[in-house]
């Protein structure tokens, strides 16, 4: 029988007070409320330092904590712990979710945690906090250096018991370097990862020219840079986001063909879009094989691993042609995925959509802002240290008698206020000098404060220029900038191909494609295409749309090419496999290439120097290693798909390579301490494959060849960049020349050759050089055009600063070099 229960009775002054609300405005007040708070404390990133709430409090706990790189790893519980009890009163989960991301090499492109243990894949969860642990990674310093030098500021946290700052000082530009991604309440944020060493380039240009616009800012910032590699078709709607702050473009996977076995080929996969992982292609392929909607797969194998990186075998059946099952695979699964770029991120509390240009100012009045409260804070600092030591100067000058006034005091007090009549001291002054110990007394001690006092005169002098001089502000945050470049930046990992990139480089059949003559390119950013015909290519006069061609030889379009590598190895390349640029083409710009590393199988630290054209006849090929080697190789064709054609010994490497007509060309050197020596080919006996060469060039101690190659010296011209050997590649931008060739008189082989460069202050080492036909076209390393100076009749003169790092230069296609049989740079 269940109990009846009966309720207390009401108190006698007890009064009803019942509030008629309207259900749909408290609904509307209650959404508002619950929306402001996604928006504004969880979604949306802060355009200065690019963090969420919950990451920028992850990172500063961290550093409170002292999780720095050169410590140990502690569990990701305790961070998670510390981050939820004191600033982020959430569940422990989102907090986990965020410190993971900021973690994985795949998501962030600069990550910011050093993980240890199972951070997940872009297939699987991460293995439980009480299992993995966690440090700042080296970027994260750079986010929260001098956080407590009053940089940024602080508010109460949830429960007003502890601050946390509301932005970090961030020296990095996280929100372009690293993109994110968030869904709010009515809006949502989509925004790409970009390249570093790119986007500091942009920010110095945007520091000396702010009224660049969006176009001057893409010839350093050409595209987003994926975590994960890949390519990106379609430029068209990268320029749109960079404009409006929206747009699309498509990101396919790097796949190359490769033979599986010796009488099956497959389909390799090595990169893929960002955001898609292995088994998500794995189960659409197999769903679409079922379905019967792709035929010609036998098999498909994920063999990634932790050495060789990611590694997705698609095995293909006999009588299929892999191109264009490649082709099918790009349309009909993940292999080619669309990115939208929305750029919404949170400007002085509100959220707008931006644009690139906008984004980088947004970020660099932030850093200036903490760059002048920096400079405000230590010059208040030092000022106060000079007035203590001003102090101390002046009590050791009389020392005896500061003695004596202390020990006549009755009290501490009164010992102050005599210090302060009798020596014109202020309060803090007397105060230090009462607690100063009596080590302090010797003539050393005097000699080091006066040292310190001019050091800090000096300091308050400089600090006072920073916060003086609007110019001298932005000086420091573009050398600030820079270091941070060298630092933390890394090579550009995803290829940039234009729309025309998009369309099907499918064969249907080797035996219908004809074996008419073509041309086959090499691009600086390693792109491979042939021409659709053996049309002469254009004189060069206009400057090309996206990259310039380094190289370029004559074939067929089912014949073979060889390609000359930095190890002296010479590999066969068939020229059926490469994407066919258009016949309407009249200067290549490659821009429907495809990357040499879908062909080709290189070593680690190896390149590819040329193309040469696989022929018995002509004078050979022409060698220069880094240690000032010079050989000639005789024609030679073997049945292998490569072959090595010189004997290098330890530590060298081929610099340049050159296959040469008629022998009677001259050959270049030009060493890293601008020296340039040149003389006839025919100088050179030729020798075997198996030979190692002969001096070619005479290098001082510390020295090495920076550039070997073939000229004409009546019609070529010499480009060189000097800076500092200790910068690290491709971040410097160097002084450059450009100097007729006609300057430079020959030498004998084996000598020292003549200068062609002299350093500025500062400068130690040639960064790069080329000789070649005029007129010379330069690019960056993503393939952005890059303007060079004009002419300079000094053989030996300095160069000017160049406005971003020369990657390659090349002459016009279609003259000289080596001949009509291979030309280029």
């Amino acid at each position: 029988m269940a109990r009846r229960t009966t309720q207390p009775p009401l108190p006698e002054d007890f009064e009803e007070n019942i509030l008629d609300i309207d259900v749909g405005d408290e609904m509307r007040s209650s959404f508002l409320e619950y929306a402001y708070s996604v928006i504004y404390s969880r979604a949306l990133p802060d355009a200065r330092d690019g963090l969420k709430p919950v990451q920028r409090r992850i990172l500063h706990t961290m550093n409170e904590m002292g999780l720095r790189p050169d410590r140990g790893h502690v569990k990701s519980a305790r961070v998670v712990g510390e981050v939820m009890g004191r600033l982020h009163p959430h569940g422990d989960g989102a907090i986990y979710d965020a410190l993971v991301r900021l973690a994985q090499p795949w998501s962030m492109r600069l990550p910011m945690i050093d993980g240890h243990g199972n951070f997940g894949s872009p297939d699987d969860s991460p293995a439980a906090m009480r299992y993995t642990e966690c440090r700042m990674a080296p970027a994260a310093l750079a986010m929260t250096a001098s956080i407590d030098e009053d940089t940024v500021d602080f508010r109460p946290n949830y429960d007003s018991r502890e601050l946390e700052p509301s932005v970090l000082p961030a020296a990095i530009p996280n929100l372009v370097v690293n993109g994110t991604t968030g869904i709010a309440v009515g809006m949502a944020t989509n925004m790409a990862p970009h390249n570093l060493i790119e986007v500091v380039q942009a920010l110095r240009h945007l520091i000396k020219h702010p009224s660049a616009d969006t176009e001057a800012l893409m010839r350093f910032i050409p595209g987003p840079d994926l975590p994960t590699g890949g390519k990106i078709v379609g430029l068209e709607g990268i320029k749109d986001a960079y404009e409006t702050g929206r747009g699309t473009f498509k990101m396919r996977a790097t796949a190359r063909i490769e033979n599986i076995t010796p009488r099956r080929k497959g389909i390799v996969v090595t990169e893929l879009p960002y955001g898609v992982g292995t088994e998500k292609i794995v189960e659409r392929i197999k769903t679409l094989v079922q379905g019967k909607k792709l035929q010609g797969i036998s098999d498909i194998k994920d063999l990634t691993d932790r050495d060789h990186g990611l590694r997705l075998v698609i095995e293909v059946k006999n009588g299929f042609h892999p191109e264009a099952l490649l082709e099918q695979l790009y349309k009909q699964t993940p292999l080619e995925d669309s990115f939208g770029i929305n750029n919404v991120t949170l400007v002085d509390g509100q959220p707008r959509t931006l644009g690139l240009k906008q984004l980088l100012e947004v970020f660099l009045e932030h850093r200036f802002e903490v760059v002048r409260r920096r400079s405000q804070f230590r010059r208040n600092k030092a000022a106060d240290r000079l007035h203590l030591v001003d102090g101390l100067l002046l009590a050791i000058l009389d020392i005896d008698e500061v003695i004596q006034v202390i020990r006549s005091s009755d009290n501490a007090p009164a010992a102050r206020t005599r210090l302060m009549d009798i020596f014109d001291l202020t309060e803090i002054q007397a105060d230090y000098i009462l607690d100063m110990p009596l080590r302090r007394l010797t003539k050393f001690s005097r000699i080091e404060l006066e040292k310190e006092q001019e050091d800090l005169k000096r300091t308050i002098e400089e600090l006072d220029a920073i916060l003086g001089d609007r110019e001298v502000l932005r000086s420091v945050v573009s050398d600030e900038l820079g270091e941070v470049a060298k630092t933390y930046g890394t090579p550009r990992r995803t290829v940039l191909l234009e729309a025309s990139g998009a369309q099907s480089t499918a064969v249907t059949a080797p035996l219908e494609v004809a074996d008419d003559p073509c041309w086959i390119y090499l691009s600086s950013t390693g792109l491979l295409a042939r021409s659709a015909d053996d049309s002469t290519p254009g004189s060069g006069g206009g400057r090309a749309r996206h990259d310039v061609v380094v190289s370029a030889v004559r074939g067929t379009a089912r014949g073979e090419i060889g390609v000359v590598t930095t190890r002296g190895r010479l590999i066969k390349l068939s020229v059926l496999e490469l994407p066919s640029l258009p016949a309407t083409a009249n200067e290549p710009h490659l821009a429907g290439g495809l990357p040499l590393t879908e062909f080709l199988e290189l070593a680690k630290g190896e390149s590819v120097l040329c193309l040469a054209a696989l022929s018995t006849e002509g004078a050979g090929i022409a060698l220069g290693t880094k240690q000032g080697i010079v050989k000639r190789v005789n024609p030679e064709v073997l049945t292998r798909d490569e072959w090595e054609i010189i004997a290098l010994k330890d530590g060298d490497e081929v610099v340049g390579a050159v296959q040469l007509r008629t022998g009677s060309e001259h050959l270049c050197f030009v060493t890293s301490d601008a020296q340039l020596l040149h003389f006839p080919a025919d100088g050179v006996r030729p020798q075997g494959r198996t030979g190692g060469g002969i001096a070619g060039v005479r290098i001082s101690s510390g020295a090495r060849v920076t550039w070997f190659g073939a000229v004409d010296p009546d019609e070529s011209v010499l480009v060189t960049s000097s800076g500092t050997a200790s910068s690290l590649p491709g971040t410097e931008n160097g002084s450059v020349k450009v100097t007729g060739f006609e300057h430079y008189p020959s030498k004998g082989r084996g000598t020292g050759g003549v200068r062609c460069h002299r350093f500025l202050k500062g400068e130690d080492t040639l960064i790069f050089a080329w000789a070649g036909d005029a007129p010379a076209r330069a690019s960056a390393s993503s393939g952005a055009p890059i303007d060079l100076p004009g002419y300079d009749d000094r053989r030996d003169g300095s160069g000017v600063a160049a406005t971003q790092p020369i990657a390659a230069c090349a002459g016009p296609v279609g003259v000289r070099v080596s001949g009509p049989e291979v030309v280029g740079g």
